[in-house]
């Protein structure tokens, strides 16, 4: 989801930086349908259709939101490579756009940060179905070009100090998790988390140009919806050769839709249920927990990303967390699988918008 802002100035929806760990609510096993056939995830007059609530192996549905005030839509790209760790995101949130390079050099910690805020969202091209069309996102010397097809994704993007210039195969069979979770008939998101693609290109930063392909991943969170103006989530995800976890929390809570799935070669098993999430609010980079049924997941942080913008009208703050992860996960059939080694984040992320 959208990751944006300095870290510069303050923000006055948080809780005060001191407290001990949070635990979110761990409630009861969702009943979810599958979705298998294209499908609106509008009406004709805006609101929620009904038919488009439920989980997809692929982007199924056409989101064709009418209106202005909540509407929200974004495509964020988030690479894993053995030095480096990039994040971009291209979004419109109605009021503005919110688009953003982010690089973070593992072994050095350093970070390299480029954000543009473009009122009303001027220029951002963001195509109703997620996989298909251009992606275009421009502002304070910052670039990003996505186009998108279906044997793969190209990923172009420049910013001061980045050049990033990928590819994203997409394998025969892969499977990603596509989820409408319903608030209310006005209310609503569709989000597509596709985990664990493979990537290849360059990345150049400061001059220096990177290989991207051996050992690298790609995760995609593509978003369209219209949500409530103050919403607090979890998410985390992470891959290795073969396996893959997506998770979530506290934005799905009691909507009976949960964005849960580990992935084995490819193949997404859905886990119904909602998880409880342990993590110290004081302390980012101590252990985090994520469990329920068929999930006993812990997260170790390397790197705490700090991101806040405050806008007035749109304010957040999001503390991403890089790591790996170790625990299991269960798949359909019963197997456990583990998630020992995989790498990716969790992460926090408290909106006003």
């Amino acid at each position: 989801m959208p990751v944006g802002g300095n870290g510069n100035t303050q923000l006055d929806v948080t809780t005060p930086h001191r407290r001990p760990a949070l635990v979110l609510h761990w409630t009861a096993v969702t009943h979810e349908r599958e979705i298998t056939e294209p499908v609106e995830l509008c009406r004709a007059d805006g609101r929620l259709n009904p038919d488009a609530v439920g989980w997809s192996r692929r982007p199924l549905h056409r989101a064709g939101l009418r209106g202005w005030g909540r509407a929200k839509r974004w495509e964020y790209w988030g690479i894993v490579t053995p030095s480096h760790i990039v994040g971009l995101v291209a979004s419109s949130l109605d009021y503005a756009g919110v688009h953003g390079v982010y690089v973070l050099e593992r072994a050095t910690g350093a970070e390299l940060n480029r954000d543009a805020v473009v009122p009303f969202a001027h220029g951002v091209c963001l195509p109703p179905v997620s996989g298909a069309g251009a992606v275009r996102a421009a502002g304070n010397g910052l670039q990003i070009a996505v186009d998108q097809g279906p044997e793969a994704s190209r990923i172009r993007a420049t910013a001061p100090g980045v050049v990033v210039d990928l590819e994203v195969p997409l394998p025969p069979g892969h499977e990603s998790l596509g989820v409408v979770v319903p608030w209310s008939a006005r209310r609503f998101q569709y989000t597509v988390k596709d985990v664990g693609r493979p990537v290849r290109g360059t990345l150049t930063v400061r001059g220096a140009e990177f290989a991207v392909g051996e050992d690298a991943f790609a995760v995609l969170d593509h978003g369209r919806g219209k949500w409530p103006y103050a919403v607090t989530w979890n998410w985390a995800a992470g891959s290795a050769p073969g396996r893959a976890i997506q998770l979530g929390g506290k934005w799905t809570d009691g909507t009976g839709a949960t964005e849960n799935a580990v992935f084995v070669d490819g193949r997404l098993h859905k886990i119904g249920a909602e998880l409880r999430w342990t993590y110290d609010r004081g302390d980012w980079l101590r252990p985090w927990r994520i469990a329920g049924e068929r999930v006993a997941a812990e997260f170790h942080p390397f790197h705490e990303r700090v991101a806040r913008t405050n806008l007035g009208v749109i304010a957040s703050e999001t503390h991403q967390c890089f790591g790996h992860f170790t625990g299991w996960a269960e798949t359909d059939d019963g197997e456990r699988v583990s998630l020992d080694g995989l790498t990716g984040w969790a992460e926090e992320a408290r909106n006003r918008w």
